[in-house]
């Protein structure tokens, strides 16, 4: 079973020269540089403010956090328990089950992956909502990139949604219908409420075989208006990255390669957005965008530097070494990021340390192994 770890990306050394990861990961903070003034908020150890965060594109691509804390968690697959116990860990999260940002001006990224396999899907999206706008009252921030089942929900392919998920969808298309066009409020308050609603159906359930289906086929229709493109789910979706630099780390659920850069990460961005809000439709229905989102080496599917070198011969080791390079001089990186494939051993660092995996499969739909973020 892996150990509860908590890093932080700041205060990660880069080795010269090393194929393997930490035997062990060890918790470490930057908290004890900062410190709160009940006038100015919080400011480094010798009282001068900290920089404001900048942000470039829409949805972002480029970040500027100067002097920030930033951490890292991977997929979720709708174990909203799960996900709150990681963000608990990295320090960003009320214990008190209240859902407080307590992580001052800490940057928070998370991977991608937080639709399928469980069944709080739209609660964890909508916690991690309200923790960025209660972030960034006190100089923080919390950002999120899409991943592949993201954008398979958007396509309609619905094969890996757990059937809580669809009870989920429509238990909030009807709660959000209270709030008539005030879609904001009714997203951001449905993790205060999702727990309720969960609970009113249980206890209304028919084992009825009928009525099962009948229910079944109302939870997929639902889940269709929210997630096909220009649908609530799939516009909230749309206001996150697929690539995302924040000072010289790259954030991606798969894995970025030469030729998405030279694509343009902005424009991949772009136009999974577009995609996403229904924007860039043809005659023969919306634009998928391929390079992030189809194919193997897509930014959301490829599982290149996830790969388990003991099963790599030595030339393929330096191949993929020699394309993660390439990768990262060409954005000005000094280290990628990635979730997608489950790491048995933990999160981990391979490449010189130049790649970082941190799906560690926490989700009970997955692995339900310890958490851990980076």
């Amino acid at each position: 079973m892996s150990k509860m770890a908590s890093l932080c990306l700041n205060s990660l050394p880069l080795p010269p020269s090393s194929q393997s990861q930490p035997k062990k990961l060890v918790e470490t903070s930057l908290f004890s540089s900062v410190s709160y003034n009940s006038t100015n908020g919080l400011v480094k150890g010798g009282g001068e403010s900290l920089k404001p965060i900048v942000i470039s594109g829409n949805p972002p691509t480029y970040v500027s956090a100067p002097g920030r804390r930033i951490v890292a968690v991977g997929d979720l697959h709708g174990d909203l328990e799960q996900t709150r116990c990681a963000l608990e860990m990295a320090g960003v999260l009320s214990n008190d089950g209240q859902d407080l940002w307590v992580g001052g001006e800490t940057v928070l990224v998370q991977l991608g992956d937080i639709l399928d396999r469980g069944e709080d899907e739209i609660a964890i999206l909508s916690l991690l909502r309200s923790l960025d706008i209660q972030a960034k009252s006190q100089g923080g921030a919390v950002f999120q990139v899409n991943g592949n089942h993201e954008t398979m929900n958007v396509e309609g392919d619905f094969r890996y949604v757990d059937p809580g998920s669809f009870d989920e969808c429509s238990d909030f298309l009807e709660y959000s219908d209270e709030y008539q066009d005030d879609w904001e409020e009714a997203f951001v308050n449905w993790i205060g409420v999702s727990s309720r609603w969960k609970e009113n159906q249980k206890s209304t359930q028919n084992y009825w075989g009928p009525w099962n289906i009948v229910k079944r086929q109302k939870g997929v229709i639902a889940r269709s208006i929210l997630m096909r493109p220009g649908g609530k789910l799939a516009c909230e979706l749309a206001r996150h990255s697929i690539v995302l630099k924040i000072n010289d780390w790259v954030f991606c659920h798969g894995g970025l390669l030469p030729h998405h850069v030279e694509y343009g990460i902005d424009r991949i961005n772009r136009e999974v957005s577009l995609w996403m809000r229904g924007l860039n439709e043809t005659d023969d229905g919306p634009r998928i965008p391929f390079l992030a989102t189809r194919g193997y080496d897509s930014v959301v599917w490829n599982r290149l530097y996830s790969r388990d070198s003991s099963e790599l011969e030595d030339y393929q080791v330096e191949q993929i070494n020699s394309i993660l390079e390439e990768t990262l001089q060409a954005v000005d990186a000094r280290a990628m990021v990635v979730g997608h494939t489950p790491q048995m051993e933990g999160v981990n660092c391979k490449y010189n340390c130049n790649i970082w995996r941190i799906d560690v499969g926490m989700s009970s739909g997955v692995l339900n192994s310890m958490p851990e973020v980076v």
